[in-house]
């Protein structure tokens, strides 16, 4: 199933999409007794129990519960996860991007080249072997989750915002010690992130050495539907593209993973367990960004972010 969140009668509501996306069945209204259709969280928590009684109500179609996509605000699909974590799982895009951010921070110098040599050799700005033995990742701010459509605005300070494409896996039940072989299995769905930076803002914090922090806090868009995972055969073979005003701007696969979904599972659950809601965000596919490839958004710019078997996730930068 494709399933939204979706704002109608002033509240919101879950729903899953037909006919090719061009009509949701309302599962909230369909079913207001069924407390499991309360909030998506609440359908991922109910188990496959809750999903069956969904699938039910598709193959039904009630016309009283059926709603037109476009008549109707849609929301992140999970609107309050209870746990972000954006991982490396694409190291490609990372090694990039932090020599570009090496060069950036050098060019202020008043010879750029070897003040850039300096930076190089300092090793902050060359990825460590860690990344490639095991999942590293940051945790996202649950509280700053946006949703289609929204309109996004860097924070306080900062003026540069850029884009982040990248795949994420929604785990659909609690686990601790999971083997490996058996991870899969714990993934709910998928849907698209769009993880914004403030890139004048991070590159200042990270000069620090604490972190990117407000540069990336202030957003992350999640959209525009969570696709359950029996509706996505292949994980790591979807093709990923971004566009800013109808311009593709990155291109890449799921296909250049370091790491899977599974493997990130497996390890989250030795230290603490992973979660029913949960969300794990892949990183930045190579290429996925303005700033890799020198370019910069505007106000008022539309990004696109697209990944086959999901949809296109659209949001507008602020005015």
């Amino acid at each position: 199933m494709r399933l939204i969140t979706f704002v109608a009668q002033g509240r919101q509501r879950v729903g899953a999409l037909l006919d090719e996306d061009t009509t949701v069945v309302d599962l909230t209204a369909a079913a207001p007794d069924r407390p499991e259709f309360g909030s998506m969280l609440a359908l991922i928590e109910s188990g496959p129990a809750g999903l069956v009684r969904a699938a039910e109500l598709v193959a039904a179609r009630p016309t009283t519960a059926l709603v037109d996509p476009k008549a109707v605000r849609w929301c992140a699909p999970l609107p309050r996860p209870p746990r972000v974590r954006d991982c490396a799982l694409f190291t490609e895009h990372l090694a990039v991007a932090l020599r570009e951010m090496a060069r950036r921070q050098a060019a202020a110098a008043d010879d750029p080249d070897a003040a850039f040599d300096q930076l190089i050799a300092s090793g902050r700005f060359t990825l460590h072997p860690l990344f490639a033995e095991r999942v590293l990742y940051y945790n996202v701010d649950p509280l700053a989750i946006s949703g289609p459509d929204d309109t996004i605005a860097p924070p306080e300070d900062a003026t540069e915002l850029d884009y982040e494409l990248e795949i994420a896996a929604v785990v659909g039940r609690d686990g601790r010690d999971i083997a490996p072989d058996d991870a899969d299995g714990y993934v709910f769905g998928y849907t698209i992130c769009n993880d914004w930076s403030a890139r004048d803002l991070q590159l200042k914090l990270m000069q620090t050495g604490v972190g990117a922090g407000a540069s990336k806090d202030f957003s992350t868009t999640l959209g525009p539907c969570l696709v359950t995972a029996d509706e996505v055969p292949d994980p790591y073979a979807l093709a990923m593209r971004a566009r800013v005003n109808g311009e593709q701007f990155s291109l890449g696969s799921t296909a250049s993973m370091t790491h899977t979904f599974a493997e990130a599972i497996a390890q989250f659950s030795r230290i603490g367990g992973v979660y029913a809601g949960e969300v794990i965000a892949s990183g930045t596919v190579a290429s996925g960004t303005g700033f890799d490839a020198g370019r910069h958004l505007k106000p008022g710019d539309i990004v696109e972010l697209e990944i086959d078997g999901i949809g296109t996730l659209r949001n507008q930068v602020s005015l």
